[in-house]
């Protein structure tokens, strides 16, 4: 049996076990459920189909992870784009936010053109966005425009791509294998935010911030990440890591995962909102699973390459 069927049967038994115990909850609570019965009820179906959806894109190997996470960021773009402030003037960049630096940036990775892609967004397009909306005449609001433009683009596309790069690193005696540390990778930095909720939920006290977050507590984070450092060591075997280098790199992913997801509440307090979308029926929107994601990948990428590669 090899490591990505071991992967997803036990993500199937976890899923399972999940769902007979939210099935036995929900029929002994009283009617109407609670509204925490509700959620996990929600969570749990949102999990099936994010699973389903990795389990897809994995039969495909390198292509299914691209187009997925392509679809991800165009998903988590187009969310983003709904809360900010635009002009007619803005339509032709918006566009080609969509049309030309997404399709552009995956390709780079399908080509495994590293010098390029880690540079495409943040120094090409950075330098282009404003060039062409200073041509268009319209200066109104224009920092503020044109820096929303950018931060979306960095947040839904830039950081997010790094997930699947992770198949083009070299690491030598894990040829054939790179799937699996995006499993790993996606699995501890999930896996921390769900175990930070029930860590907050049952020992938090101490808020971190609570005008950005109230949710987050210092005991949830500190509980979270020491016990996805530890699930990251156990699940070691997927990596070319030792367990000990495992559990640290999940350490470091989760807290990058951990100021992600502050810095998107961050965002969505700024403009008023609970969720980035309704997307994902108990989970929000698209951004609202990847936030975490968005600063774990490119920290983890830069890591493992230039340590391991």
């Amino acid at each position: 049996m090899t490591e990505t069927t071991q992967l997803f049967l036990g993500l199937m038994g976890v899923l399972v076990t999940a769902s007979v115990v939210a099935s036995i909850l929900s029929f002994r609570s009283p009617k109407p459920l609670s509204s925490t019965l509700v959620n996990l009820n929600a969570r749990i179906k949102a999990w099936w189909i994010m699973v389903a959806a990795m389990c897809i894109a994995f039969l495909f190997g390198k292509a299914g992870v691209i187009v997925l996470f392509a679809l991800v960021s165009f998903a988590a773009l187009r969310e983003y784009v709904t809360l900010t402030h635009t002009r007619r003037s803005d339509h032709w960049i918006l566009l080609g936010m969509f049309v030309v630096v997404i399709p552009v940036q995956y390709y780079l990775i399908w080509i495994e053109w590293y010098g390029l892609y880690s540079i495409f967004i943040p120094v090409y397009c950075f330098l282009a966005m404003p060039a062409m909306t200073a041509l268009s005449g319209d200066t109104s609001r224009f920092l503020e425009r044109i820096s929303e433009q950018q931060w979306g683009i960095m947040l839904s596309v830039y950081c997010i791509s790094h997930v699947p790069a992770l198949i083009t690193l070299e690491i030598p005696g894990y040829e054939g294998k790179k799937l699996l540390l995006i499993a790993f990778l996606i699995a501890t930095v999930q896996g921390s935010d769900v175990l930070q909720y029930i860590f907050g939920k049952l020992f938090g006290r101490h808020r971190i911030s609570p005008s950005v977050s109230p949710s987050k507590t210092w005991e949830g984070l500190v509980g979270g990440i020491v016990s996805a450092s530890l699930l990251g060591a156990g699940l070691s075997w997927l990596t070319p890591f030792p367990p000990l280098q495992a559990g640290i790199l999940a350490g470091l992913a989760c807290i990058m995962g951990f100021l992600g997801g502050l810095v998107a509440s961050a965002i969505k307090r700024d403009r008023g909102v609970k969720d980035w979308g309704q997307m994902i029926e108990g989970h929000g929107g698209m951004l609202d699973r990847a936030d975490s994601l968005v600063f774990a990948a490119p920290v983890f990428f830069h890591i493992v390459r230039y340590t391991w590669t």
